[in-house]
């Protein structure tokens, strides 16, 4: 379970009872590792693999800390399971993350109809608007068609709520100011010694040129609206378990 700012690890079989103390950033640093290592197998709680349950210390083959480390590491030959390049450190705070995901549950969408998210996301919510699903809607913010298999139903809960709490790296928005004025927001695709092209907020491919800037960088916090009063509980819900069946074609 996890306790302030440490993380106690109960592996199957009892052969382990360690503790160790991990900040809530290294937790944090812990889950961006997991999805991008793990979560396309796994499965954004750790339960996709038959008889495998990360998330609540079910494992196959190994008992102990060190042999999940190693696992993690070197793989197992003749399976699925690749290497990975991971540190010592890495592979531990992966499994400090992988503690908060049991305790942190399943998040609102056991109460959310999907059908009538799907109805919300499209109509009340304009997300469309922004965002891609199966070919509809916009490119100006991520596509969503896959979410459901990357992302945890909590997580996504608090996306919806609070949409600056995690900004993704690849879901920052680039902005760019030119030597006349002109204000240029939204996805960065490409960047070079001399320009930069970006799709801005009407879809247009926007080319411009460095020695034209008087200033650029990336915006910290997300440009997508909180839905805490937009939307009330039980359709905040809805669409929490609309994106959460969002698993690609």
């Amino acid at each position: 379970m996890w306790i302030a700012k440490s993380c106690l690890f109960i592996f199957a079989g009892g052969a382990l009872l360690a503790q160790h103390a991990y900040t809530p950033g290294d937790v944090e640093e812990g889950g961006k590792l997991f999805r991008a290592n793990c979560v396309l197998c796994h499965g954004p709680e750790g339960d996709l693999v038959p008889g495998v349950d990360l998330g609540h210390g079910k494992f196959r083959r190994a008992s102990t800390e060190d042999g999940l480390i190693r696992i993690i590491q070197n793989g197992i030959p003749g399976t699925a399971m690749p290497p990975n390049n991971i540190q010592d450190f890495q592979a531990e705070i992966i499994l400090a993350y992988l503690r908060t995901v049991a305790s942190a549950g399943h998040g609102v969408s056991g109460n959310g109809d999907a059908a009538r998210g799907k109805a919300l996301f499209e109509g009340k919510g304009e997300c469309l608007s922004c965002h891609r699903v199966n070919g509809n809607g916009s490119r100006v913010g991520p596509d969503l068609s896959e979410i459901g298999s990357l992302r945890r139903t909590v997580e996504l809960e608090q996306s919806l709520r609070d949409p600056n709490a995690e900004v993704l790296p690849q879901n920052r928005y680039y902005r760019a100011v030119t030597r006349g004025g002109e204000t240029v927001t939204g996805r960065l695709l490409n960047a070079d010694t001399f320009t930069l092209q970006i799709l801005d907020s009407k879809e247009r491919l926007v080319s411009l040129s460095r020695t034209n800037l008087r200033e650029s960088g990336f915006v910290d916090q997300s440009p997508m609206p909180s839905y805490r009063d937009k939307l009330n509980s039980q359709e905040q819900a809805d669409v929490v378990a609309y994106l959460a069946s969002l698993k690609g074609l």
